[in-house]
């Protein structure tokens, strides 16, 4: 059932987790949860007695291109069979109740599966249905359970959003994106070198113009100018902008202060 522009998605070599949605309602949740898995590397779906049957083209119209994760999902009658071939379980569960079983976070839960991946064990996560979530018997079949950490007053969840803050925790645990980084496009941040030639440019300027004539207070005003300019990371671009502000600026004290040569005052 791959539409038209679906995305050329396919699982690594080795293990990842395996998806289990258990007892889906809807086919447009189906195909919204492959979004979700989508987002976050997650390749593997298997769907346990959906309530209107399986296959449904409503999934794909609504996966938005994750055609591939629709089309190698398997159908299964039960959790046992979904799970069978597992050697680890995890199942989300909003509010545990009534069992003594470890609990983890979503951040936990991603944690504890890329470590069983490494060793090549087969790990699946158990969402249950929209309505309801999983029953008891369904989470007896797991080794942990999931909470995720929302707003207690209202952790009200639809199917796709709940596999996607796993899926986004999966995603995390092993990317290695800095947490902070400056965009300077084809530029690149200045040197010390760079910025102190445009200090020494502004400065001299300054003092041209009389803005630093008061001694006693210079050392202090160098000193804010060098921490402004120091701690913002300036790109070179930047630096050449502000040269050519301060040389028009330059340009446009001296005319004040002598005839234009092109007629003004």
């Amino acid at each position: 059932m791959r539409e038209e522009g679906a995305a050329p998605l396919t699982p690594p070599p080795g293990e990842s987790p395996i998806v289990v949605l258990v007892r889906p309602q809807l086919a447009e949740n189906i195909g919204t949860t492959a979004r979700a898995m989508a987002n976050g590397g997650l390749f593997h779906l298997r769907i346990v007695a959906p309530r209107d049957g399986w296959p449904q083209q409503r999934a794909w119209a609504a996966s938005s291109g994750a055609d591939r994760i629709l089309d190698a999902a398997t159908l299964h009658p039960d959790v046992d069979h979904a799970i069978a071939d597992c050697h680890r379980v995890l199942a989300t569960c909003p509010r545990p109740r009534h069992v003594i079983t470890p609990v983890l976070t979503a951040r936990a839960a991603a944690e504890t599966l890329r470590e069983a991946t490494s060793r090549d064990l087969r790990c699946a996560i158990l969402f249950g249905p929209e309505r309801a979530g999983l029953e008891a018997e369904d989470l007896a079949r797991a080794d942990s359970l999931v909470r995720y950490a929302v707003n207690p007053e209202f952790a009200s969840l639809n199917l796709a959003q709940a596999v996607l803050i796993m899926a986004y925790e999966w995603w995390q645990a092993a990317d290695a994106t800095p947490p902070r980084q400056l965009q300077t496009h084809r530029t690149q941040v200045a040197s010390k070198g760079d910025l102190e030639n445009f200090m020494g440019h502004l400065i001299a300027e300054l003092d041209a113009c009389g803005f630093l004539r008061n001694d006693a207070k210079r050392p202090g005003m160098l000193r804010n100018l060098r921490h402004w300019f120091g701690r913002g990371e300036v790109t070179e671009q930047e630096l050449r902008t502000l040269h050519g502000v301060v040389a028009e600026l330059s340009r446009g004290r001296m005319r004040r202060g002598r005839p234009d040569p092109e007629g003004g005052q």
